[in-house]
C-alpha cells in the first residue's frame, strides 16, 4: 500500500503542476458570470456552447480538488481511478480533442463479406458509444444488396468524443469462417473507418457561391413519407471536389445543416493534412488511404484482435466486438503522446 502511496502522490504531483487549477477556477467564475448578463441568451448557440464548457470545466476542477482529498483521507483506490482517468485527459489536448465527431465506415474489399464487417463495426462502435454515454444519430447510410452496410455516416456528440475516437481512423481487417457460403470458407474483409472533428463555423471559410447543391428522394428509412418529398441533399464543394450525402433525416433542412457541418469538417482535415505535410488531400468521400491497415481481427482459425500500430493484441475478441475499446484506444493514444 505504501507503495502504490507513493506511486499516485507522485502521479497527483505531475497533475497539479500540468492542470493549472488556479486558472482554471478563474476561467469557471468568468464563464458563470457571462450566463447572468441579460443578453446572454439572445444567441442561444453561442448560450449552449458556453454552457457546455461550463459543464465540462466544473467536472475538471471538481475532479482535481477531489484528487488531493482522497488521498489525505487514504482513500487510495478511489483516488487511483481518478488519478488514471485524469492522466488520460493529459493525452487528449489538441485543439478537437474535447469535440463531437463526424464518423463514418465504408465497405472495401470482400464483397457482401466486407459489407457485413461494417455493419459489425458499426455494432461495435455504437454499443462504445453507450458505454461512454455518448449521444449518435445517422446521417447518411447505403445498405448492402445482400447483407450489411455499403457506408454509414454518423454525428457523435459526447465529450472528448473526436478525441477517442480519432484513434480509430483506418482500414480495419477481419479475417473468419464466411458466413455466406455453404463451404464456410475463410475469408478476409476490410472496412475503412474515417473520423473527423465538428468544427466552429468560423474555423472553415465556405462560401455559398463554391457550394453546388442537390435534392433527391431519400432512399432510407424514415415511414411511409420518406420517398414522397426530396429531403435528401448532395452538398459538392466545387474548388476541392469534396462531396457530402445525407438522408436520414425526415427535413431538407436538417440534412442541409448536417451536410455544411460535414463539409467544414472535411475541409478541415485537408488543410490539417497540408499542415502536416501527411496526406496529398483527402478528395471526394475517402479521407484516409486504403493502405493504411490498423487493426487486424482475425475470429478463423484462432481468435486474436491486434493493433498493427501499438502492437496491443487481445484474445477475448467479443469483449472488442461488444464496445469495450477504451484499453485498445488508450494504448494507442499513449503510444503517440
Amino acid at each position: 500500500m505504501e507503495e502504490l502511496k507513493d506511486e499516485l502522490t507522485r502521479k497527483l504531483a505531475n497533475i497539479l503542476e500540468k492542470a493549472d487549477l488556479a486558472n482554471k477556477r478563474i476561467l469557471l467564475s468568468d464563464l458563470e458570470k457571462k450566463t447572468y448578463d441579460a443578453s446572454f441568451w439572445q444567441d442561444a448557440k453561442a448560450a449552449g456552447d458556453t454552457l457546455k464548457k461550463i459543464t465540462l470545466l466544473k467536472k475538471e476542477v471538481e475532479d482535481l480538488e477531489m484528487m488531493p482529498f482522497l488521498m489525505e483521507e487514504q482513500e487510495y483506490k478511489e483516488a487511483e481511478k481518478l488519478i488514471k482517468q485524469y492522466e488520460m485527459l493529459l493525452f487528449l489536448s489538441g485543439p478537437y480533442d474535447k469535440s463531437d465527431a463526424v464518423f463514418s465506415i465504408h465497405a472495401g474489399q470482400g464483397g457482401t463479406e466486407a459489407m457485413d464487417w461494417s455493419d459489425m463495426l458499426f455494432r461495435m462502435y455504437t454499443r462504445y458509444c453507450e458505454l461512454k454515454g455518448w449521444r449518435w444519430e445517422e446521417v447518411d447510410r447505403i445498405d448492402g444488396e445482400e447483407a450489411g452496410i455499403k457506408s454509414i455516416t454518423l454525428n457523435i456528440h459526447g465529450q472528448f468524443a473526436y478525441g477517442y475516437l480519432k484513434a480509430e481512423a483506418g482500414v480495419h481487417r477481419l479475417v473468419r469462417q464466411s458466413p455466406f457460403n455453404a463451404d464456410k470458407l475463410r475469408q478476409t474483409s476490410f472496412s475503412l473507418v474515417e473520423v473527423l472533428p465538428v468544427v466552429e463555423d468560423q474555423a472553415v471559410e465556405v462560401r455559398e457561391e463554391d457550394l453546388e447543391w442537390q435534392f433527391y428522394r431519400s432512399g432510407g428509412k424514415g415511414g411511409q413519407n420518406v420517398n414522397k418529398v426530396s429531403t435528401a441533399v448532395r452538398l459538392t464543394h466545387k474548388p476541392s471536389q469534396v462531396t457530402v450525402s445525407c438522408q436520414t433525416e425526415r427535413s431538407q433542412g436538417q440534412n442541409r445543416e448536417n451536410a455544411l457541418k460535414i463539409l467544414r469538417s472535411k475541409l478541415w482535415a485537408i488543410e490539417e493534412a497540408k499542415r502536416q505535410k501527411a496526406i496529398a488531400g483527402f478528395k471526394n468521400d475517402k479521407m484516409a488511404s486504403w493502405g493504411m491497415q490498423i487493426r487486424s481481427y482475425v475470429l478463423h482459425p484462432y481468435k486474436l484482435i491486434k493493433d498493427l500500430r501499438t502492437d496491443f493484441e487481445e484474445t477475448n475478441v467479443n469483449k472488442i466486438l461488444d464496445g469495450d475499446l477504451d484499453e485498445i484506444i488508450e494504448a494507442y493514444l499513449k503510444f503517440k503522446a
